[in-house]
């Protein structure tokens, strides 16, 4: 497997984010923005805890495993390659969606003496700081999963744990 690369995230929510910004001045010139919604930060924040609490699982099996503490419980190979995928693919939409709205909460910000409207800005700011969060625990997920050989080649490719 390859690792993620900060790079290609941030163009991801660069490149949305533009996009976006773009999308609700052409709509807002048209008729009503469609509102963030209220689950938006909600949704975010819990796939961040899922990919937290994975990480932090599997990180404590191997450490059982590592030390042969007795009856400690292995870690699949298959489980953790399903789980590095998620969380791979988990940081990628993450950040395709905070670059949306991030970049409707940037356009927002012109109109924060509306009520509805900043209303909607801190919606679009606390998705885009869910989504940091969903991209900062893939990436902790992706590092607990990762074999002693990959640190050897310096990252060349982040394999699931034996």
């Amino acid at each position: 497997m390859r690792e993620l690369h900060i790079r290609v995230l941030a163009g991801v929510f660069a490149v949305a984010g533009i996009l976006s910004w773009a999308g609700a001045r052409l709509w807002n010139s048209v008729g009503t923005l469609p509102s963030v919604p209220l689950a938006a930060p909600v949704v975010l924040a819990l796939i961040a805890v899922v990919l937290l609490a994975t990480a932090l699982s599997i990180r404590a099996r191997l450490r059982a495993q590592r030390e042969r503490r007795p009856g400690a419980k292995g870690v699949d190979p298959l489980m953790a390659a399903r789980a590095v995928v998620f969380g791979q693919a988990s940081a990628l939409v993450a950040a395709l969606v905070s670059g949306m709205y991030g970049g409707t909460g940037v356009f927002l910000l012109e109109s924060l003496d509306i009520p509805a409207r900043r209303d909607q800005a801190i919606y679009a700011g606390f998705s885009v700081l869910a989504g940091i969060g969903v991209i900062v625990a893939a990436i902790f997920l992706e590092r607990v999963c990762r074999l002693p050989e990959d640190d050897e080649h310096n990252g060349a490719g982040a394999a699931p744990a034996a």
